[in-house]
């Protein structure tokens, strides 16, 4: 730590939340490319909506199996090195999409992309988790998450263009090659707390001011038994929430371009104001999230109990969605799924922040990568559902009834989630392993 001016407390920890702000609008922007070419890749290699919906199971299956092993090795060699491999391998396997020369191949691709890409959540809960106090985890990870939405914004603007000027490979190499310039940042500037040169005294005794004295962060830390996560009920609270709403979110990622253009006869081909619009508002829904639940914390109202109701308001946010049904034109669409995307973002900015307000923090990371787990395997699941009510609407000549129905089960599915973690865990006390 940096002896000098320790009466003044510095605020590197927001330069840290930059670094991870970047690391997950490459990420996502990453991950968003197929969705924006799936129209142009279903002429070059005859794809059905099947065959679409296998692709993203392989990635989903890929980043289920990732996050379990992510998520236990960042814990025990540390978010620095964590994270450089996640880069690496995701950069790499976003790269490579530009030679696959077959549908198997792209489902092969998908799922190496999928195993890099897991190591970025449970890396970046556990960063929040060395550099803040709880009461602005929420904020901390909503503005970091914020790099979802600006990865999602960013890709119907730059893809586009790409795709018309380089040809669909190009896109997925130029997209794929920022995580190595990340990468150069994160070396210069990272680094945890009690070995950092940029931070002072104050700024430290602030991070660590929860829990009365700072950790030592050092890896003589003792190491927490994975299995032994599994039999804990506040595990369970994460991993129920996640798997019932992340799928949601992968539905607005990889199908919503293809609904706008089925429904509303959007040219993918061109740069998507409706898209920017959607995920531009989940930027407000991220940020504005973590500060509601930090407010009431300020306000005087139990860490859990903020968690909690911000969420609860977050998923009444979400059932007006049912109602894209009725829409008559892409702009009243868009409303309701906006708001819908922004609550899920803020939704997700709390319940990350749930893992470290009852966890310690050497095992932020494997309890996030097991939540992280289910919210992928519903992913593996709903996109199969998606990809099946899609064909039989479209052999039939409706398409869009086929995505009213998929719109109403994403209306249900934060109430139900929110319901049963409720049930699971009433207070949300911390664990003490």
């Amino acid at each position: 730590m940096n002896p000098a001016n320790k009466t003044n407390k510095t605020n590197y920890r927001w330069v840290v939340v930059t670094l991870l702000f970047f690391a997950t609008t490459i990420n996502y922007l990453d991950r968003q490319v197929i969705g924006l070419l799936k129209p142009t890749l279903e002429k070059q290699f005859a794809w059905t909506e099947e065959d679409y919906g296998y692709i993203v199971m392989a990635f989903q299956a890929a980043y289920a199996i990732g996050l379990l092993a992510f998520g236990g090795f960042i814990d025990k060699l540390g978010t620095r090195i964590g994270y450089t491999l996640s880069l690496v391998v995701w950069s790499l396997a976003a790269m490579l999409h530009a030679i696959v020369k077959s549908t198997f191949g792209f489902g092969l691709v998908r799922a190496a992309l999928g195993l890099g890409e897991s190591g970025n959540f449970p890396a970046a809960i556990k960063v929040v988790a060395e550099w803040f106090p709880k009461k602005e985890r929420a904020l901390a990870t909503g503005l970091f998450n914020c790099g979802a939405n600006i990865g999602a914004v960013a890709a119907p603007i730059m893809v586009p263009w790409i795709l018309g000027v380089y040809g669909w490979q190009m896109a997925f190499i130029i997209t794929g090659a920022l995580g190595f310039v990340w990468l150069v940042f994160w070396w210069i500037f990272y680094e945890v707390p009690g070995r950092h040169k940029k931070i002072n005294e104050a700024e430290y005794k602030h991070i660590h001011s929860d829990i009365g004295e700072a950790e030592v962060e050092n890896e003589t830390q003792q190491k927490v038994k994975w299995a032994r996560l599994f039999s804990i009920r506040q595990t369970w609270v994460f991993v129920v929430g996640k798997f019932f709403t992340d799928p949601i979110w992968y539905f607005f990622l990889f199908w919503l371009p293809s609904y706008f253009s089925s429904t509303f006869h959007l040219d993918l081909s061109k740069p998507s104001l409706p898209l920017a619009l959607v995920y531009t508002a989940t930027t407000i829904g991220s940020i504005g999230g973590g500060q509601l639940s930090s407010w009431l914390i300020r306000k005087g109202m139990p860490v859990f109990r903020a968690r909690k109701m911000t969420m609860l308001i977050c998923a009444l946010c979400v059932v007006p969605i049912f109602a894209a049904r009725y829409a008559t034109n892409i702009w009243e669409a868009v409303a309701l799924i906006s708001l819908a995307a922004a609550a899920h973002q803020a939704w997700s900015a709390n319940i990350f922040t749930t893992t470290s307000d009852m966890f310690p923090k050497i095992a932020v990371s494997s309890v996030v990568g097991i939540g992280g787990m289910a919210g992928s395997v519903g992913g593996i699941i709903f996109p199969s559902f998606i990809g099946w009510i899609l064909a039989t609407y479209k052999q039939a000549g409706n398409i869009t009834a086929g995505y009213n129905i998929i719109f109403t089960a994403c209306a249900c599915a934060y109430l139900f989630a929110w319901l049963i973690m409720h049930l699971l865990a009433p207070r949300m006390k911390i664990v003490k392993l």
